[in-house]
């Protein structure tokens, strides 16, 4: 019986995709509270309504999150290379500075 329960445990840990199935999920995502992500999805940001369930993909909504500040965002999550992320930031500073001097 403890394999069964530590198979069950193992799985709910690894999620398969980038998909956020709850408002906590999401909201953990983005690190704000609950509220905030319901109210920015009153307002535009992309999420998927399944009866009373809610998803969104966290490519989508780093997608949106540049879109609404103007600048490219991303949210940093485990399996990503802060080092790859932090040269395209850089990147795009410089870019953004040397059209400002033009």
């Amino acid at each position: 019986m403890p394999k069964r329960s530590n198979r069950v445990a193992a799985k709910q840990q690894e999620p398969a995709s980038d998909t956020l199935k709850s408002w906590q999920q999401i909201a953990a995502f983005l690190g704000q509270p609950v509220s905030v992500a319901q109210r920015w999805a009153k307002s535009g940001m992309p999420v998927a309504r399944q009866g009373r369930f809610v998803t969104a993909s966290g490519e989508t909504l780093n997608k949106w999150l540049g879109r609404e500040s103007g600048e490219p965002l991303h949210v940093a999550t485990e399996k990503d290379d802060l080092s790859a992320e932090l040269k395209r930031g850089l990147s795009f500073v410089r870019k953004q500075q040397k059209s400002r001097k033009d």
